[in-house]
């Protein structure tokens, strides 16, 4: 059994999908911003405080790109693991580090303000990370193998999300890429139980 400890308003979404891809049973665990997350017997699982998590045969994962990558590796009946590693492991590690750090950086207002920064930044700056990875999708429909992989999850995910909040400019490559995944029934499904979960939990 799978069990999954996530927050509807969290990175747990992507976790989710990934979830709902596989078709496996698993148990949901809501937790709580700044009580559950941080109460003993979560921080002994995950000392970050923070979700998604997944238990699975008593090994713990945190990280949604290690959730993703775990899951696809784990289940691959789900056919979710790309034949071509080097473009998976590739582009899920530059979505997990350069991508989110860039777009989380210029949210907070920060941005490299000449050569020396973007070298010490070590992604350059937001518009270096998504020319490089507008390059990619621009000549591949997918993350890799040509096919939907857990790969597009992860890196649909943070391009979907990133473009609805104005984290992330919108350009035709990444839009066009975005409208390729997004209506997945598995995310459709996804976003309903989330959704779900916040409505319960308002006031």
């Amino acid at each position: 059994m799978l069990t999954f400890y996530t927050n509807p308003m969290s990175r747990g979404r992507i976790a989710r999908w990934m979830l709902e891809e596989l078709g496996q049973p698993y148990r949901t665990q809501v937790l709580e911003y700044y009580t559950t997350m941080k109460a003993p017997d979560y921080l002994a699982l995950n000392p970050m405080g923070k979700v998604p998590a997944i238990v699975h045969d008593g090994k713990v994962v945190t990280e949604v790109a290690a959730i993703c990558t775990y899951l696809a590796m784990t289940f691959p009946e789900a056919g979710l693991m790309a034949e071509d590693k080097a473009a998976f492991f590739r582009w899920m590690f530059f979505a997990a580090g350069p991508l989110e750090q860039a777009a989380v950086n210029a949210s907070f207002g920060w941005q490299p303000s000449g050569p020396q920064e973007k070298r010490r930044a070590g992604y350059g700056d937001l518009a270096d990370v998504l020319g490089a990875l507008t390059g990619h999708l621009a000549a591949h429909d997918f993350v890799a193998d040509g096919r939907f992989t857990a790969a597009d999850v992860y890196v649909g995910s943070q391009i979907g999300w990133g473009m609805q909040n104005g984290g992330i400019p919108v350009n035709a490559t990444l839009q066009a890429y975005w409208a390729r995944i997004r209506d997945r029934p598995a995310r459709q499904s996804a976003e309903a139980l989330d959704n779900a979960l916040i409505r319960e939990n308002q006031p």
